[in-house]
């Protein structure tokens, strides 16, 4: 049995992942193999907590470019992850792992609200704790989400799952066939060459709190579990490389 690298790690899943080939809405197939690789990780010991994107169902950016006031847009995105959320929990429990959704908008018939410290204690009684609703405020990306929520709960890692990338690479591999992957970087080569990992808020958040990210491929089997047993796959993003 692998042994895990890391104790306390953050999940972070594009909306986009769950969606899977089709683009919009959810992926049942894309759901319940992610359920099974979170258990995997689970039954290791790993104390895992989960942040979902919304942009299968609705990006905030869309509607602010449609005219729509920005806030509004922002919030529906925050709708969206609870509900993607919701989905993730109910394929979790499918497989026999407790499961807890935490909403930083309140919806009580729903979810619990967030709290930083109910969450720690869930997790200690090896329950995955699923972060919904963004931060709650308008501006903030689910990137950032995934940086904040880390750093509460003092996560030794943020995994990023991506649907379409094995890792980060120096320019757009689909369109540019000589795009470099990258195995190690640093949060200032992230911010300073404009990569697309994360947002710069998100970036500089992990790198003042010396937070480690590893962005791989959820696509293919497995992949959760060998990054908390430290193989290398995908990128290693480090305050220092």
């Amino acid at each position: 049995m692998s042994q895990p690298t890391y104790k306390r790690v953050v999940l972070k899943l594009s909306g986009e992942a769950l969606a899977g080939e089709q683009g919009f809405g959810l992926s049942p197939q894309i759901i319940k193999s992610v359920a099974e690789q979170v258990k995997e990780v689970v039954e290791l010991g790993v104390e895992v907590a989960v942040v979902v994107g919304g942009g299968n169902i609705w990006r905030g950016k869309v509607g602010s470019e449609m005219g729509m006031d920005r806030a509004t847009a922002d919030y529906m995105g925050m709708l969206a992850t609870v509900m993607n959320s919701l989905a993730l929990q109910d394929s979790l429990e499918k497989c026999g792992i407790q499961t807890r959704v935490q909403t930083s908008i309140e919806m009580r018939q729903v979810a619990e609200p967030y709290i930083r410290r109910k969450a720690i204690r869930h997790l200690e009684k090896k329950r995955v704790v699923i972060f919904a609703a963004g931060t709650g405020n308008p501006y903030f990306s689910t990137d950032t989400t995934a940086a904040l929520r880390a750093a509460e709960i003092e996560a030794d890692v943020i995994l990023m799952g991506k649907n379409n990338v094995d890792g980060v690479y120096s320019d757009d591999p689909k369109t540019n066939a000589s795009a470099v992957k990258y195995d190690t970087l640093s949060y200032l080569d992230v911010i300073s060459q404009g990569l697309q990992v994360m947002d710069s808020t998100a970036s500089t958040l992990c790198m003042d709190n010396d937070i480690p990210l590893i962005v791989f491929s959820i696509m293919e089997e497995g992949n959760i579990k060998r990054a908390v047993s430290g193989e290398a796959i995908g990128t290693v993003v480090r305050r220092t490389i």
